[in-house]
């Protein structure tokens, strides 16, 4: 049973306190949308996800069910226990904005109200100014529903179309999670008209990961990482 559901419009931000034995269902409701994210430890957010331990501890370069959102303490702040997709970036990064001036043009809030033209960085910055964080606490940020696929030389490519309405990806907190969102459309995307996309939010209570859990399981290096979690919280 969900404990709460919430709508996050197109090019809007968010923020929530995600608890240990909660776990959150973004769903992208039209179908190609994007959504950053980034994670905190909410006791002490000095502590915060790190995309390149992520990445090399579990041999990735996608994120998708099974995986973990590791900290920069080696303990894990999410886990993907669900996924529809089967791709989600951790690469990309976010949009700024001279990066949207540059794609979409000028739209002001001055010029056009709540339409105005938002970008990532400063959605994120204004998630985090709530909660008493600001320029520095910038890190990496997943981004959920979009691919970006990495040549041998190193070239990023956006793959259209990973996206459908109706999916979504599911994250169990392991810790009491800072979660900061936005729906600006990833700096990749290839199109030039500023038309990001809506979300759904949903949190449920879930059960504690048990020892054959397949996040637990998936990567031997996870197995140390829940224990060292578990062990924060004894």
């Amino acid at each position: 049973m969900s404990l709460w559901d919430e709508a996050v419009q197109p090019g809007a931000s968010w923020s929530h306190v995600l608890k240990r034995g909660t776990a959150l269902r973004i769903t992208d409701v039209e179908g190609g949308a994007n959504a950053g994210a980034m994670f905190f430890n909410f006791e002490c957010p000095v502590e915060r996800y790190n995309m390149p331990d992520t990445l090399k501890a579990q041999h990735i370069a996608r994120l998708t069910k099974g995986f973990v959102l590791y900290s920069d303490m080696g303990r894990i702040l999410c886990s993907i226990t669900d996924d529809s997709v089967g791709w989600h970036d951790p690469i990309g990064g976010t949009s700024n904005r001279q990066l949207a001036l540059e794609k979409y043009g000028r739209a002001t809030y001055q010029e056009v109200r709540n339409d105005y033209i938002k970008n990532g960085r400063d959605s994120f910055l204004i998630e985090l100014g709530k909660w008493g964080l600001g320029p520095r606490d910038l890190i990496s940020n997943v981004n959920f529903f979009s691919r970006v696929d990495v040549a041998a030389d190193g070239a990023m490519t956006y793959h259209e179309g990973n996206s459908k309405a109706g999916d979504f990806v599911e994250l169990r907190a392991e810790m009491n999670v800072l979660v900061i969102l936005n729906t600006c459309q990833h700096p990749l995307d290839p199109a030039t008209k500023y038309a990001p996309k809506p979300i759904q939010l949903s949190i449920k209570k879930v059960d504690p990961p048990a020892a054959d859990d397949p996040c637990r399981l998936s990567r031997p290096e996870n197995e140390r990482g829940f224990t060292i979690t578990e062990r924060y919280f004894l």
